[in-house]
């Protein structure tokens, strides 16, 4: 409505009429529902109401694809591969992904955690040797009971479908089909089985793999360090005297095959939409470690003024901020890698926030590279408030408590009246995820709360449980949070650049007993 009036009046030079619309439009504002309806419109849905027209509305919205899980679709995903390739990694960013992105109830059934449980850890490579039957009846007893639980986890439930994921070697023929044959009379087809494998030659990446996550296992805890190095390259070669790949004796079966963190990338009898969006994610996967820095806008004039949305600049504390954060990156992340990406939203706030960052032409590896170069994403522009965009908590509480008190009871869901929800963000961040998964190089994303809300929620998968706990995030001003993902989590150090009283930045609710909110 308010476009359409300012556009009727765009270049028309009469100033009266135009304030005299303006204040119109500020007047349906004020009077919108809880719908997003103004105060006309209400009239009229009254009179509907009254006169019978909808006897019979429909009552519920269809589902996004951010909450519709698997459509009801029941899939397994078997993990294949070598020890040190990075399957736990893939699997667990598989359902973190799913259940973030999709709403697909997701879990992981880790072989080697029953194993351990079972049996104990600390096992040496020996045990773990093709003609060591005590250690073959182990290894089978503990796939056993972790494929009981996944069905039971299958079985449980069809409200959103499911995805269970078998996180194990599954190194051979004979125990993928022992897999498939169990697995069959409880999905719809073969192809609700999908195999995932992880292919990986480049010897510095294993060992990476190796010191990394293998060390830190309960397997390890009482080794030393190049000790159990030597143990685990020796149960390597166990595994790989008969490691059989999925190639065309396998093209009766569903499955990916990832090569070197996606360099090459083969599917095979892969069908349907969930599906499809689980190779693309799996093919921007990689091992190779990275750092990802979180930081949010410089304090912006409608920080200052207690309101929410818009597309203010920043004030002197805000370009202070830019300043400060500039120095910084110069010092802790070009010195020490060149080649970092620098992403912001399209608002004015993110993008000053990042003017002070140079973008020096410089070679690398042989190459001319532009440092930082700029991208910016739409993607990453802050959650839309829709008619309360501009206004403050104490503004929308007191025109619409009705409004007002109804996105309290689900931050997640609630969607701003002619405006987005969370789990609209959660739809358009989907490619930005696809997209900081492929990085290789360190990124710097400047972008608003609720964006990162997001996905720090996503990458902090040891500390946010589900992503209803995103919106009730803490992300504050003049704070950089760095993220170095790795295959049990993530590790997170936050600095705080500007030790500074500035106020509220505007985005608490009054009365609200979580942390600041959008």
């Amino acid at each position: 409505l308010e476009c359409w009036i300012l556009a009727e009046v765009e270049g028309a030079g009469d100033q009266a009429r135009r304030g005299a619309m303006q204040q119109q439009v500020e007047e349906e504002r004020v009077t919108t529902g809880p719908s997003g309806t103004t105060g006309r419109q209400k009239e009229f849905l009254s009179q509907r109401c009254n006169e019978g027209d909808n006897p019979l509305p429909q009552m519920f919205l269809p589902p996004q694809d951010t909450n519709h899980g698997t459509q009801g679709d029941k899939l397994v995903i078997a993990m294949v591969g070598l020890p040190a390739r990075g399957k736990t990694y893939i699997a667990n960013k598989l359902q973190r992904y799913l259940s973030f992105f999709h709403g697909a109830p997701t879990k992981v059934f880790n072989v080697g955690n029953y194993r351990r449980e079972m049996y104990g850890a600390n096992q040496p490579s020996e045990w773990f040797e093709i003609d060591n039957e005590e250690g073959i009846r182990a290894r089978q007893a503990s796939a056993e009971a972790a494929l009981a639980d996944l069905k039971e986890f299958v079985n449980a439930g069809m409200e959103l479908g499911r995805v269970a994921i078998f996180d194990a070697t599954n190194s051979c023929r004979e125990r993928r089909e022992w897999l498939i044959d169990q697995l069959t009379p409880i999905l719809q087809s073969k192809s609700h089985i999908i195999f995932v494998e992880s292919v990986c030659d480049d010897e510095e990446l294993i060992s990476y793999n190796i010191r990394e996550t293998k060390l830190n296992m309960p397997d390890y805890s009482d080794f030393d360090p190049d000790a159990a190095v030597q143990d685990f390259k020796a149960r390597i070669q166990t595994y790989e005297g008969h490691y059989e790949t999925l190639d065309d004796q396998d093209k009766q079966y569903s499955w990916i095959k990832t090569v070197n963190g996606g360099q090459q990338v083969v599917l095979n009898k892969i069908f349907g939409y969930l599906p499809g969006r689980i190779a693309s994610f799996v093919m921007n996967l990689h091992t190779s470690p990275k750092t990802i820095f979180l930081s949010r806008h410089g304090q912006s004039e409608y920080n200052l003024s207690q309101k929410i949305g818009g597309d203010s600049g920043l004030t002197d504390h805000g370009r202070e901020y830019a300043r400060v954060l500039a120095d910084w990156v110069h010092v802790n992340v070009l010195d020490k890698s060149p080649r970092a990406r620098l992403w912001t939203s399209t608002l004015r706030r993110t993008v000053e926030t990042s003017a002070d960052i140079k973008h020096e032409e410089v070679m690398v590896d042989g190459r001319s590279w532009i440092m930082m170069r700029p991208r910016q994403w739409h993607a990453l522009d802050e959650i839309h408030a829709g008619i309360f965009d501009g206004m403050t908590y104490d503004e929308i509480k007191d025109c619409d408590p009705e409004e007002f008190a109804m996105r309290k009871l689900d931050k997640l869901g609630y969607r701003y009246p002619r405006g987005e929800s969370y789990l609209d963000v959660l739809q358009r961040l989907d490619t930005i995820i696809h997209e900081l998964e492929r990085q290789r190089d360190p990124v710097l994303i400047i972008a608003h709360q609720g964006i990162l809300r997001i996905i720090y929620g996503y990458l902090m998968w040891n500390e946010i449980g589900s992503r209803e706990e995103c919106p009730h995030v803490s992300i504050p001003l003049n704070t950089v949070k760095c993220l170095r993902p790795h295959a049990y989590g993530c590790h997170l150090e936050s600095l705080c650049l500007i030790h500074k009283e500035i106020g509220s930045d505007g985005q608490t609710e009054p009365n609200a007993p979580d942390p600041p909110s959008h």
